[in-house]
């Protein structure tokens, strides 16, 4: 297998987000991805194995607390300056960009709606990456439709007991401590709560691994809750919060995949382009035939379009303004566009684009993913179309 060659797309970035600080963060992060993600995603990919140690660096970096105030250990750094982050690390490894999203979206919950007691007891661990975190939402039931879920937590003198079955876990059996969206009320979504759960509570049992098409070094399995005796101080915001909670956590997961897909995308077309470049029919580069360079001219098109709507959701949300809509418009277009761009530069690779020699045909798995998972893309459309 050969090795995945380092991305040549280098955002020139710009606008007041973009401090002096902040273009240090990019270029500090586009030397770590050179140096420690490049050489090993295609033996962890092949090999569906989790790099812990590279979460653990990326934090000791600052990179898992971006979005978050300094004052608990953030980086303090507006959202359009993390989604960059984000595109640049999907550029060079999907599965670890993933795994920064689903860390900083398991922060979210403590970070916006704890106590004070609560944030400086767990938040710089967190922000810091010693502890790893995930969420636990789904349910072979509920996914998008929150309202309903099943998983109960029934209140009592000390705490609460956890019982259900949460499907779907991104850093399942990976994972230090996993927000769980649970029932502690009655029907419907005023029910609802969040409880932090430390992952070696008796009573949580992750299970198998799901066999996935893509990102496979990405652990994503089901975890039962038996009985798991959790703490009342364990519970983010008042009871019956968790749907409020749920909503602000979809707006930003959606902006984290759309900003994937963006990384994604560009990695495809920098590979193709080269390819193409380089690759010798008839006398002359096939980049010069029209059938493959209006196709590369349009992947290129439409990645630009995906980077501009991704950015324009970005600042809305930084500007505070209502941007639910706007990150569901950038989730649906990036990450069908990132389907249509690695589909595409498998094509323009041939025969080669479809072994694994070429990451094309990875990245092309990989894609499909992006299209399910913060909601699929019918519920962006669904999203968007009752915002009308």
């Amino acid at each position: 297998m050969t090795a995945t060659p380092l991305p040549t797309h280098r955002p020139s970035p710009a606008g007041p987000a973009w401090t002096e600080e902040a273009l240090d963060l990019l270029n500090l992060v586009r030397t770590l991805a050179a140096a420690e993600l490049a050489p090993r995603v295609d033996a962890n990919e092949a090999e569906a194995t989790f790099p812990r140690d590279l979460l653990r660096t990326l934090g000791r970096a600052g990179l898992l607390g971006l979005p978050y105030p300094q004052q608990y250990g953030g980086g303090g750094q507006p959202y359009e300056v993390y989604l960059t982050v984000l595109e640049t690390l999907a550029q060079y490894w999907l599965g670890v960009a993933q795994s920064v999203n689903i860390h900083v979206l398991s922060c979210y919950g403590l970070a916006a709606f704890g106590t004070e007691e609560q944030r400086a007891a767990w938040l710089p661990d967190m922000l810091g990456g010693e502890l790893l975190g995930a969420n636990c939402i789904s349910e072979s039931e509920a996914g998008s439709d929150i309202a309903a879920l099943r998983t109960t937590a029934t209140p009592h003198d000390k705490g609460y007991a956890l019982n259900g079955v949460k499907s779907w876990v991104s850093h399942a059996g990976v994972a230090d401590y996993y927000n769980v969206f649970c029932r502690t009320g009655s029907d419907g979504v005023r029910g609802l709560s969040l409880l932090l759960v430390p992952a070696d509570t008796p009573g949580v049992h992750p299970q198998a691994r799901e066999r996935k098409m893509g990102v496979r070094s990405s652990p994503t399995a089901p975890i039962v809750f038996d009985e798991a005796e959790i703490a009342e101080d364990r519970r983010i915001g008042r009871p019956g919060k968790g749907f409020l909670i749920a909503m602000g956590l979809f707006d930003r997961g959606r902006l984290g995949i759309a900003a994937c897909a963006v990384g994604l995308a560009q990695a495809a077309l920098d590979y193709a382009v080269a390819y193409a470049k380089n690759r010798q029919q008839f006398g002359k580069p096939i980049i010069s035939f029209q059938g493959v360079g209006f196709m590369l001219a349009d992947m290129a098109t439409q990645v630009a379009a995906a980077r501009s709507l991704l950015l324009d959701a970005a600042r809305q949300f930084d500007a505070g303004r209502p941007s639910s809509a706007a990150a569901a418009k950038a989730k649906l277009f990036a990450t069908d566009t990132a389907m249509r761009v690695t589909t595409d530069a498998v094509q323009v690779l041939g025969g080669y684009g479809y072994v694994v020699d070429h990451p094309a045909e990875r990245w092309m798995r990989e894609a499909k993913l992006l299209q399910l998972v913060e909601g699929t893309n019918q519920i962006q459309r669904l999203v968007i179309a009752t915002s009308l």
